[in-house]
């Protein structure tokens, strides 16, 4: 394992408890990271390094907590296809908060195609019911409530499922890949898995929307899946000659941050993407990646 610090100041130092040392005013100081991207490994042991760089799990996960684990989980479509969020990164993080103590790790998603494929041949409910987390369903309108979203222009009021309510911890994991209507589907757009009344949104200016429903409710935690990328035909894609492997991972308390750098994984810049520029301008995080302390980590 291989790790390079690029810090603003030009200062590299090494890592302690996921933080990086500073100078300031005649001492060092603590200053964790943003972000943390991760190379060359699978999902799993990618993610263990960058939680461990962050400053663990129980940075974010203690001991009572009901936590949702958000993956993508839309379409009816096999593991190779790269159309869902990697199975075995779901197992892994569902299994790291059972072991921290959580009280209940909760998964779902409103899918496109027909939940029960799409939750089976994703491989993700195998994943999550072995590692003793719990899938609900999201196909039913009754477990959806309604809510207002503050300073929204567009977006001012959505239904949004229960569990994204009252979880006391949102673990946010989408996939990276091709989406023919936003260009991208990272982590912002993955949260409209958890709202009934998406219809809305593609008709009254659907990356405004996206960015405006940040507004409701930041996620505790985003884990960007860029193991297999869909790099055409999004986001269901068409066949595996689709998928190219990038072997990557992307981990940010901050989703604005996270989705700016999975764009640039990807090859475009983030301000080419209408909901990552909203978001930075409504000042829900930071597209600007050099000014934010990354750790980045190349494994094998």
């Amino acid at each position: 394992m291989k790790r390079r610090q690029f810090i603003s100041t030009g200062i590299k130092a090494g890592i302690v408890a996921g933080m990086v040392p500073v100078v300031s005013a005649g001492h060092q100081q603590q200053k964790p990271f943003d972000l943390v991207a991760v190379k060359g490994g699978e999902p799993g042991a990618m993610f263990d390094m960058a939680i461990r760089s962050l400053g663990g799990l129980s940075a974010f996960v203690m001991k009572g907590q009901t936590v949702l684990v958000k993956p993508n989980i839309g379409w009816d479509a096999p593991p190779e296809r790269a159309a869902n969020t990697n199975a075995g990164l779901v197992k892994k993080i569902v299994a790291l908060c059972v072991q921290q103590g959580a009280k209940k790790v909760i998964v779902f998603d409103k899918t496109c195609n027909d939940w029960n494929k799409c939750y089976k041949n994703s491989g993700i409910q195998q994943a999550v019911t072995s590692a003793g987390g719990i899938m609900l369903p999201g196909n039913s309108e009754q477990n959806y409530k309604p809510v207002t979203i503050p300073g929204a222009v567009k977006l001012k009021g959505v239904k949004v499922h229960e569990a994204y309510i009252s979880a006391d911890v949102i673990i946010n994991v989408p996939v990276l890949k091709h989406h023919s209507g936003t260009t991208l589907t990272i982590g912002m757009k993955n949260l409209m898995g958890v709202v009934w009344d998406r219809w809305f949104w593609h008709e009254h200016d659907l990356h405004r929307c996206i960015a405006e429903f940040v507004l409701y409710r930041k996620p505790t935690l985003n884990v960007v899946d860029a193991h297999r990328v869909i790099m055409r035909n999004g986001p269901r894609g068409v066949s595996v000659e689709d998928v190219t492997e990038m072997n990557s991972l992307i981990v940010s308390r901050d989703i604005v941050a996270a989705d700016a750098a999975a764009t640039k994984l990807f090859g475009k810049e983030p301000d080419e993407i209408g909901h990552i520029k909203i978001a930075h301008n409504l000042k829900l995080g930071s597209m600007l990646l050099d000014k934010l302390n990354i750790d980045r980590i190349k494994m094998g």
